[in-house]
């Protein structure tokens, strides 16, 4: 039987993220280990540097044509990462 204050595991750990004020960093992490599914594993492979820092992705990339590709997909990509963690972590793409 469930309490009027009882939360799921998720809104704990959710409220303990916020609570902390960790829960951008985390959201962060996960989008780097993610890397291969958000972009694919030809991709993910070719990525030698990914970390974000001010709501800007920042990727070395060692394949000319796929930094190309990437540059063209640069909006789907940040939508596709700010959809995964349903916040704006990302706003912009560097290419080093």
């Amino acid at each position: 039987m469930r309490k009027a204050n009882d939360k799921s595991l998720k809104e704990a750990i959710e409220q303990m993220l916020n609570v902390y004020k960790i829960k951008r960093k985390f959201d962060e992490t996960a989008i780097v280990t993610l890397w291969p599914d958000i972009v694919g594993k030809s991709v993910a492979n070719r990525t030698k540097e990914l970390f974000i820092k001010d709501k800007k992705l920042f990727l070395r990339i060692e394949s000319s044509v796929i930094k190309h590709e990437l540059v063209m997909m640069r909006e789907q990509i940040i939508q596709k990462i700010n959809d995964f963690v349903k916040t704006e972590l990302v706003a912009d793409i560097v290419f080093l």
